[in-house]
């Protein structure tokens, strides 16, 4: 599989989290080319938050999600239930998608190429299934903007140790920076880069985002990738909370900046 060891699981501080992404928020770069009625493939869909969003705008354009894991679906499945939206969910390995070639007129996928042992080959995959005047779209983070104020010891170690662990894991955390040059070597024939910021400096904002680390790394399966990274339980803890203390900085604010490529066959 693709992602054999993808080094967030599903523990209900990320499943959360994910749940909270918008269409708005995560697919900027895509909005602007979809209309009633086109086709849409979410490779990587996860919690299905983004999927069902997408379906309104694509409505009653076909709509299909697929990720890696089962478990993750069910989620996706009640959220999609629950806004009413007519979507497909599909347990699948975005480098070996379970579709005819050219069935789709827009493939998306967000924050799941970092997570791939060879993120060229899915997006080969994601060319593949798209029709010839489709348009695949792709969103990672590039972790080595992170920028956080307060600069806290604990979350520099986080951030230094995250990136690592998810070297260690197959993937690259700094994906949105390599965009372009796996859409080249995929042999997509154009594409249209662009980039967007996630920000965290409201207090709301701040809570959402620094208890879910926290929680994540003491009680999720990054818990047990920082362990085998040689962390102790004394390492831990301080970057937990140093995720709570930057939380309760009034002054606090952090910013993450994303690579988004629109490419077409």
């Amino acid at each position: 599989m693709t992602t054999p060891r993808y080094v967030h699981g599903y523990a209900p501080a990320v499943q959360r989290s994910h749940a909270r992404r918008t269409a708005a928020g995560s697919a900027p770069h895509l909005l602007p080319s979809l209309r009633p009625g086109l086709d849409l493939l979410d490779v990587g869909c996860g919690v299905g938050s983004i999927t069902v969003d997408l379906a309104a705008r694509v409505a009653p354009g076909r709509v299909v999600g697929v990720d890696v894991a089962e478990e993750v679906l069910a989620t996706a499945r009640e959220a999609a239930r629950a806004a009413g939206a007519d979507v497909r969910f599909v347990a699948a390995d975005a480098c070996a998608l379970p579709f005819d070639d050219a069935s789709f007129d827009v493939v998306h996928a967000h924050q799941v190429l970092q997570h791939l042992g060879d993120p060229v080959a899915a997006l080969r995959e994601m060319r593949r299934v798209v029709r010839p005047d489709g348009v695949v779209a792709v969103r990672d983070a590039d972790y080595a903007t992170v920028h956080a104020h307060p600069e806290l010891p604990g979350l520099e170690d986080w951030l230094t140790t995250y990136r690592a662990i998810a070297r260690a894991a197959g993937g690259d955390p700094d994906a949105g920076a390599h965009l372009v040059g796996w859409a080249r070597a995929a042999g997509f024939s154009r594409w249209e880069p662009s980039a967007s910021v996630w920000s965290w400096a409201t207090s709301e904002d701040r809570a959402w985002w620094g208890q879910t680390w926290a929680e994540r790394v003491q009680a999720s399966t990054l818990t047990e990738r920082l362990r085998e990274s040689g962390c102790d339980e004394e390492r831990i803890a301080a970057m937990a909370q140093a995720w709570r203390d930057w939380t309760a900085a009034q002054d606090g604010w952090m910013a993450m900046v994303h690579g988004e490529l629109l490419a077409r066959p």
